[in-house]
């Protein structure tokens, strides 16, 4: 039998509409949207820039606690509610990922869930994945 195991960051969303930060079931993790929130609950101020940076903060948090690092991460979809900014998200995003380099999708959506949330980044891990 699969072992199921989850992590929980101090986002209020999760226990409000009933998900993890991330599941590892097997080798294969599975990181929710992730959204820069501050542990105060604020969101993160500054910009596309400072909030891609504490996305993948927060990710890679949520990795370690599963026994994973940012260099397992084979996907990242990444939304972006102006698209006009991607060039401090793409800065960001290779800064954490130059040498793992993962598959990865960038969209503009109308909105966050938070009219403060600029980006939101979802992300999959796999574990010795080397061969």
């Amino acid at each position: 039998m699969t072992t199921r195991r989850s992590s929980q960051s101090a986002s209020p969303f999760e226990t409000q509409f009933g998900y993890a930060r991330a599941v590892r079931v097997g080798n294969l993790i599975h990181v929710s949207g992730t959204a820069a929130i501050e542990p105060d609950g604020s969101v993160t101020p500054g910009g596309a820039g400072p909030q891609t940076e504490r996305c993948l903060a927060i990710i890679a948090s949520a990795l370690a606690e599963l026994d994973s690092t940012l260099a397992d991460v084979v996907r990242t979809r990444i939304f972006i509610t102006d698209i006009r900014q991607y060039p401090a998200v793409g800065e960001a995003h290779h800064a954490a990922f130059a040498d793992v380099r993962p598959a990865a999708t960038m969209v503009e959506v109308s909105a966050l869930i938070h009219p403060d949330m600029i980006v939101e980044i979802e992300a999959d891990a796999v574990i010795d994945a080397a061969d």
